[in-house]
């Protein structure tokens, strides 16, 4: 043997003892076994073992919120029958320590706990178990430790004997046996859901700049859909797909080897849409695929979840990275990772030629929503947890003070896009923002799967816009106004450059202010059966209107709905006097003064005229497609 092959047999060994010596430090992972004995009762059985634990007791809990919806749901409500022995079977006390979560001391080192958890619920927030599948969210679902986030998890799903579960569709890592999953860690544990089924699967893959191929797959379960359903709409989502990746200029790593569409159509479901960090849950409410009108009407909602993949998933702010389970998640900036979303949605599906919807109605939305008066894009961001499927009981404001960070951020990203077009004689756009902002913060590789290297502030987006432009002020004017700020962008100017016509509906009418009513016998009563409140600066506002009062009299007539109706045939400034009750049963006069009539529409310019050959260049350049 000679002095060179002695000295790489050594650092063989060397390797190898130090591999080794690595996998034994390795914690042992936390395992679960999930069992359905009766599905048809819709609950399950967790079996979850936490091994090689120090000497302190162990807690255990359930999140409180997940990872795409903001606000809290008490998931451990749901979980009961709950038990846990130590590593030789010994029986644990199991103590309750608050709401959520459960402390289990005098253990030997292992806890293992069993618990049922029921769930009835099909959407992209709870889960839902019955004879035809188990639609699981993770935190909705499964029991976790505080103390082991950094552990590897591993899941073996045993299916009911006679439920004819062909197989599990999820982003959780794939192992030899089909219904085993691993995770790197608890975030991307908690984040990654489960659909088990009889599944109807197909898929495409996509090709980075670089030659990298990405593979997408759809997971079907419905009643009715068949293979060749699923892969007529596997092809619309590929053209979908590549219009989306142009925009960005890349298709990011999929840690587990492919992106997955998980669609749950069963009629019992809720319409929902929910994005993941390699995959998305969509719930249509019995939607068939069996037509080309069926498969493209779930095209809106995949577009949404699946831009998700780039923004938000990676292209991430920073108050939301990591995702907190244990309480709700505020965030500055929804507008953008949910608005500029709700944006692209309809815009990549024109570009695709995949629909004739524009995306541009969100503008009339901005226009007239009274929330944009009350809050700016950042703050109605941060009412995200007390808007978004949050649950109260006591009567609250929203329908005067909140305006969906969704509508809010899509007429946002409208008027940023069609101002840099205009700014720029067509050289920049919002895809080149969006681009700009994947390679500084998106694209950056993430410390270990489902986590974020270089998550954005409010600072960092508007610096962004700034250097995209060189023009700091310009990005500074923008987002004090229309981001930070509540003024209306100037819709109609910018609309105007593509050939649309931002107009009055009623160019003389007469306004109240958009206020619900129901007619009795007694008058108009304000407010309506939804207790709606009266906007805030509206001629209904000012004269002291509010849900809960009856109207009952209108200059000096029995108040009718057609006596209310007839007040819009009037012009604006005119006065009417009013006698109304309140909820105390006294009556008082006031005066209602109309306003002019704030309702917009947006018509296309060839409606009514040719289109100029600079509206027409301006209208291809923002609709048309990117892939060439």
């Amino acid at each position: 043997m000679t002095r060179l092959a002695a000295g790489v047999r050594l650092l063989v060994v060397a390797l190898a003892v130090a591999l080794i010596t690595v996998h034994a430090q390795s914690p042992a992972p936390v395992s679960y076994v999930v069992t359905f004995p009766e599905p048809e009762h819709h609950w399950m059985q967790v079996e979850v073992t936490f091994p090689e634990l120090g000497p302190t007791p162990l807690r255990t809990r359930m999140s409180r919120s997940s990872p795409g919806r903001y606000a809290v749901h008490e998931f451990a409500k749901n979980v009961f029958a709950i038990e846990a022995r130590d590593g030789r079977g010994t029986a644990l006390a199991v103590e309750r320590v608050d709401a959520d979560s459960w402390r289990i001391a005098g253990h030997d080192g292992t806890v293992r706990v069993t618990y049922r958890i029921f769930g009835d619920h099909v959407d992209g927030t709870y889960m839902a178990i019955d004879t035809t599948h188990a639609h699981l969210n993770t935190p909705a679902a499964f029991l976790w430790a505080d103390d082991l986030a950094s552990r590897p998890v591993r899941i073996r799903i045993v299916p009911p004997v006679e439920a004819g579960w062909t197989g599990v569709a999820t982003q959780l890592f794939t192992t030899p046996d089909p219904w085993t999953f691993t995770a790197p860690n608890l975030q991307y544990f908690l984040d990654s859901p489960l659909e088990i089924a009889d599944l109807v699967t197909g898929g495409f893959t996509l090709h980075t700049p670089t030659g990298e191929t990405r593979a997408f797959r759809l997971a079907v379960h419905a009643l009715d859909a068949t293979q060749a359903d699923v892969d007529a709409l596997a092809g619309l989502v590929e053209r979908l797909a590549r219009e989306q990746a142009v925009v960005f200029g890349d298709v990011p790593a999929l840690e587990p080897g492919a992106y997955t569409i998980l669609l749950d159509l069963v009629p019992w479901a809720d319409s929902d849409g929910m994005e993941h960090r390699n995959s998305t849950v969509i719930t249509i409410p019995g939607l068939s695929l069996r037509t080309d009108e069926g498969r493209r009407s779930a095209l809106p909602t995949i577009s949404h979840e699946m831009f998700h993949l780039w923004n938000v998933e990676r292209l991430r702010p920073a108050d939301l990275e990591p995702f907190d389970f244990t309480r709700g998640n505020v965030s500055c900036c929804l507008w953008l990772a949910e608005g500029f979303t709700q944006y692209y949605g309809p815009l990549l599906l024109h570009r695709a030629g995949l629909s004739n919807a524009l995306p541009i109605g969100s503008a009339i939305a901005a226009l007239t929503a009274p929330g944009r008066r009350v809050r700016s894009a950042v703050e109605m961001s941060q009412q995200a947890t007390f808007a978004d499927a949050a649950v109260s009981n006591d009567a609250h404001d929203r329908s005067r003070t909140f305006f969906s960070y969704y509508t809010h951020g899509a007429a946002i990203a409208l008027g940023l896009d069609l101002a840099l077009r205009d700014r720029t004689g067509g050289r920049l756009s919002l895809d080149d923002y969006m681009r700009q902002l994947w390679r500084t913060y998106g694209a950056v590789p993430a410390p270990a799967p489902g986590l974020v290297a270089r998550p954005y502030t409010l600072a960092d987006l508007r610096q962004t816009l700034g250097a995209l432009v060189d023009d700091q002020a310009f990005a500074d004017d923008f987002f004090a106004r229309y981001i930070e700020g509540r003024e209306a962008i100037d819709y109609r100017r910018l609309l105007a450059l593509a050939g649309f016509v931002l107009e009055p509906v009623a160019p003389t009418g007469a306004w109240p202010g958009e206020v619900a009513i129901t007619e009795t016998s007694g008058g108009l009563v304000v407010g309506g059966p939804a207790g709606t409140l009266v906007p805030f600066d509206t001629p209904a506002y000012a004269a002291g209107l509010d849900t809960g009062d009856r109207i009952v009299t209108i200059d000096g007539q029995p108040a009718t709905r057609a006596a209310w109706e007839a007040l819009r045939r009037g012009t604006p400034g005119d006065s009417h006097a009013l006698v109304i009750e309140r909820r105390d049963g006294r009556r008082a006069q006031t005066t209602l003064t109309m306003a002019a009539d704030p309702a917009r529409r947006i018509v296309p310019a060839e409606s009514r005229r040719p289109l100029t050959d600079a509206e027409r260049a301006f209208r291809d350049a923002w609709l048309g497609s990117r892939i060439r």
